[in-house]
């Protein structure tokens, strides 16, 4: 089963769709700060998507270096591509 991570305060929104789409991890999505995701960058299970808004994400100074970038108004069309035993981490604003 896929372990979902929301990084950052301001996602609420985003966890919503999470748990439309994938309602069996809902109950597992947690939040972490950025000194969290530091320590566990490296690791090869981790995926980290980027699932800002294309502005957000251009005028950011902030860019996650391996980071996977998708549509988060899309996701029941790419979250079925990254494997079950990988933890995912969702970068939003």
């Amino acid at each position: 089963m896929k372990k979902v991570i929301v990084l950052m305060a301001g996602i609420m929104v985003f966890a919503v769709v999470v748990f439309l789409a994938m309602p069996a991890v809902a109950q597992e999505v947690k939040r972490m700060s950025i000194e969290e995701l530091k320590g566990m960058l490296g690791n090869p299970d981790l995926v980290v998507v980027d699932v800002r808004r294309d502005g957000d994400w251009k005028s950011s100074k902030v860019k996650i270096k391996g980071a996977v970038r998708e549509d988060q108004e899309k996701i029941e069309t790419w979250m079925s591509k990254y494997p079950k035993d990988k933890t995912l981490v969702f970068y939003c604003a």
